[in-house]
């Protein structure tokens, strides 16, 4: 079996996984659309004077946590539990290479966002009235794989500080919740004092956010390309990269 063969189908594997845990699939898939149903429930969808809907600023921060909770919260809360249960043990012991596992969780997360984009994008559009810029494409795509690639390395990451899998769901949402706020995901950036945008500015989620923004904006009539939040995303992916590479365990701790 050649090294594709070996990474296709350990990415259906992984898929598969995914739809039929249905805590995983709860947080990563129905969350987020609750979340747009939720805003524009209390908010409104009123047009605005730019002739937009309210939904097409709210799109962009679902679509953020869509992304991260199918890359970095997934892989944090799932991987840490295969290691405790000694799942990952036991794989190392089969003939599929480690780094070809690794990059199938990338893969994985990258088809999940892709497919919460599409769902994200038609339900806005069918039921809000959202509008995505077409124009605008190619710096989508370019963003989801950044960002999915990016988001995945430090899910990876993660595990190397979770000691157990009872306690990954709170360590990673200790982590996360707080930079969904900060980052303009739940709360528009206009409402955050500067100083903790300021702050929100080192960590990815902003610069995810701020780069997904840019494909929903009515009023750019060609391509936009936000390189440097593609920059920051790229850092942060290389560094979580790294630390994966060097810290990720494939035995339990006890």
């Amino acid at each position: 079996m050649t090294a594709i063969h070996q990474l296709r189908h350990q990415v259906n594997f992984d898929l598969l996984i995914f739809r039929r845990n249905p805590a995983a699939s709860f947080f990563t898939v129905v969350l987020p659309l609750l979340f747009l149903v939720i805003f524009t429930s209390i908010f409104g969808n009123e047009e605005l004077d730019s002739g937009a809907k309210v939904a097409t600023v709210y799109v962009p921060g679902i679509l953020t946590l869509a992304i991260v909770s199918a890359t970095t919260v997934n892989l944090a809360i799932t991987m840490t539990s295969r290691r405790e249960r000694g799942v990952l043990k036991r794989l190392r012991g089969t003939p599929i290479p480690p780094q070809t596992f690794v990059l199938s969780q990338c893969v994985a997360g990258f088809a999940i966002s892709a497919l919460m984009t599409v769902l994200i994008v038609v339900i806005g559009a069918l039921v809000y009235g959202v509008s995505l810029n077409v124009a605008t494409l190619p710096s989508l795509v370019v963003t989801l794989l950044l960002g999915a690639g990016s988001m995945a390395a430090l899910g990876l990451a993660m595990t190397a500080v979770i000691p157990s899998e009872e306690a990954a769901p709170a360590v990673t949402n200790a982590i996360m919740l707080p930079l969904y706020f900060v980052s303009g995901v739940f709360v528009p950036e206009s409402q955050v004092p500067d100083w903790v945008v300021d702050v929100s500015r080192v960590f990815p989620i902003y610069h995810l956010n701020k780069a997904l923004q840019g494909s929903f904006d009515p009023f750019l009539e060609g391509t936009t390309w936000p390189l440097s939040h593609w920059l920051v995303l790229l850092v942060w992916g290389s560094f979580g990269a790294v630390i994966a590479l060097r810290f990720f365990r494939w035995v339990p701790r006890r």
